[in-house]
């Protein structure tokens, strides 16, 4: 009997050990399942880069400030006021076509004349730029024949006015064509903590005779007695107290 049962679990255990040879764990670890990822070579990817960038680029509007047509935006409110006439101190530029030895840049001598190679002093104060013009194109004829010339204002220092007292910004300021006197206090930067908005006043002289024009701030900015707020003239003198 202890043969026949050791015989019975001896073929048991064979058969068992068959079973597990023909049906592997399921612990048995999978295959190795890694993404496949994109073979896309990397230089192609940064071509795509550029493109995209590129595009972008032309897809946004050039922004950048166009340059300003005229130098001084404020001489040239100036001159095209039809009463402007070149003044002492004011600085222009003569340009003759082709002919460089006879242009030039300079102010306006306190005699009021300009002097040119070869034509010598002339009258300058007093002209519109236009008049100038022909005045030197007449004297040019002649050493040139068919003279072009051309006459600019750079700078106006014969027309200006003057702030002082309590603003933020004193000092001279290049008065354009039809200038109040509100509009020139608007030029000061604003007033001091100590200053008298309603004894402001323009010192003007006449005649050679000096003399003080009132004007209430105050008044004028509710719109009342609006004759304060005058037209200035050069060499006026606004004191704000």
């Amino acid at each position: 009997m202890k043969k026949l049962s050791t015989l019975a679990f001896l073929c048991a255990a064979a058969l068992a050990g068959t079973m597990t040879a023909q049906n592997p764990s399921q612990k048995e670890l999978k295959p190795n399942t890694v993404p496949v990822t994109s073979t896309v070579p990397a230089a192609k990817n940064d071509a795509a880069k550029n493109d995209a960038a590129k595009n972008d680029k032309a897809a946004v509007p050039n922004t950048a400030p166009s340059k300003a047509q005229t130098p001084n935006a404020a001489v040239d409110s100036i001159v095209s006021d039809p009463n402007y006439r070149i003044g002492p101190s004011d600085i222009i530029s003569v340009v003759v076509w082709h002919e460089p030895d006879f242009s030039t840049s300079a102010p306006v001598r306190p005699d009021g004349k300009i002097s040119l190679p070869l034509i010598g002093e002339i009258q300058a104060a007093g002209l519109r730029p236009s008049e100038l013009d022909d005045t030197l194109t007449t004297a040019l004829r002649k050493f040139v024949s068919d003279p072009r010339v051309t006459v600019t204002v750079n700078a106006i220092n014969s027309r200006q006015i003057y702030l002082m007292g309590e603003v933020a910004k004193a000092g001279a300021v290049p008065m354009t064509a039809g200038m109040t006197v509100l509009q020139a206090l608007a030029t000061g930067g604003g007033f001091s903590q100590y200053a008298d908005l309603k004894k402001i006043y323009v010192l003007r002289t006449q005649n050679g005779t000096q003399v003080k024009l009132p004007f209430n701030y105050k008044e004028v900015i509710k719109g009342r007695n609006q004759d304060q707020n005058v037209v200035l003239i050069p060499g006026d003198t606004i004191v704000v107290p």
